[in-house]
């Protein structure tokens, strides 16, 4: 039997920083490619052989239920675990303590990654870890925790969102880790308490084992509008950078590019976007722009922005820069011109 059998991955947020897309939806249910950002970590998870997936859900989790289901699809076995109050990534594993197993998995639901979970589980057991943590690099790392590793992989500090003179290191916590249950009876209980800033960083000052495993695989942060335009565009350019794409009735496109199903593209020029499935496109400039499901868009330009689902966009708007909620409709020759982070 394979000895980690279970993960627990935190998808309790309300990704502010999406709005208004998650207004009504919790962020690890947006699409990358016409598939809830959050099934590709639970892919990884499913063919790294672990069965039983918990959810530590907060907002509109009765919308992740419907996107993700129950997991069948991918072979294990979802069970979705409601906090009443935010706990926080510790308080949310801190809830579920009494049925994980003395080792597990435990993630961020919040980035699209590819990573070998069966390889970091192995490293994690190879040296004897009380937690394993997947690390990769990034140019500017003020923005998450970094870690001070050593040569023999083990992590000697952690520190969360340093200040620039602070910086020590550009290897991130990418948001995956192997736990020894045990560490989570210093994590109070029904408390608001952070696993990376708050407990982590007590652990290796007290010498416990912190392991690093470097990711090799790709990993995007989805938490702004800019880094859901790039991971789309990103998987697009991953998965059908080859691909001919068949039926776009005289338009242009310049990869990387991905028409859902059922979409129409016509007359138009694409550049670097992603439409997705039953959208129809005519006559339009498209590019670094993502547009969801269900959406109109005829005679317009879209620039850097994405449409929310069955947006309907009248010839000559201009969208740039922008993001659009679900339904918006946006009337003949208007601009929606709304610098975002």
């Amino acid at each position: 039997m394979f000895p980690v059998r279970q993960a627990v991955i935190m998808v309790g947020g309300k990704g502010t920083r999406l709005y208004p897309l998650t207004i009504n939806r919790p962020k690890p249910a947006l699409p990358v490619l016409d598939r809830p950002c959050l099934k590709y970590l639970i892919g990884n998870m499913a063919a790294a052989g672990l069965k039983q997936i918990y959810l530590a859900c907060g907002f509109r989790s009765d919308l992740l239920r419907e996107t993700i289901g129950d997991g069948s699809d991918l072979g294990v076995e979802i069970i979705y675990s409601d906090e009443e109050t935010p706990l926080g990534t510790g308080g949310a594993m801190k809830l579920l303590e009494d049925r994980l197993d003395e080792t597990f998995v435990a993630a961020n639901g919040d980035a699209l990654l590819d990573i070998d979970v069966y390889s970091q589980i192995q490293e994690h057991f190879r040296t004897d870890a009380q937690v394993t943590i997947a690390l990769t690099s990034v140019d500017n790392p003020c923005e998450f925790g970094i870690a001070r590793v050593v040569e023999d992989g083990r992590i000697l500090e952690f520190k969360d969102k340093p200040r620039s003179d602070e910086v020590f290191s550009n290897y991130i916590n990418a948001g995956v880790y192997v736990v020894q249950k045990k560490v989570l009876g210093r994590v109070p209980k029904n408390t608001f308490y952070d696993f990376s800033k708050d407990l982590v960083p007590i652990l290796a000052k007290e010498g416990e084992r912190i392991q690093s495993f470097p990711l090799k695989g790709a990993w995007r942060d989805v938490g702004r509008p800019a880094d859901l335009i790039g991971a789309n565009v990103f998987m697009a350019d991953r998965l059908y950078a080859d691909h001919e794409w068949n039926g776009l009735d005289d338009s242009k496109i310049i990869k990387p590019f991905y028409l859902g199903k059922g979409s129409v593209l016509k007359g138009s020029h694409a550049t670097g976007s992603v439409i997705l499935d039953g959208c129809f496109v005519s006559n339009c400039n498209i590019s670094d722009s993502l547009i969801l499901k269900g959406s109109v868009v005829k005679g317009a330009t879209v620039e850097n922005s994405i449409l929310g689902e069955n947006c309907i966009i009248h010839e000559g708007a201009v969208i740039r820069d922008c993001v659009l909620s679900d339904g918006t409709e946006v009337s003949e020759g208007t601009e929606v011109i709304s610098k975002r982070e």
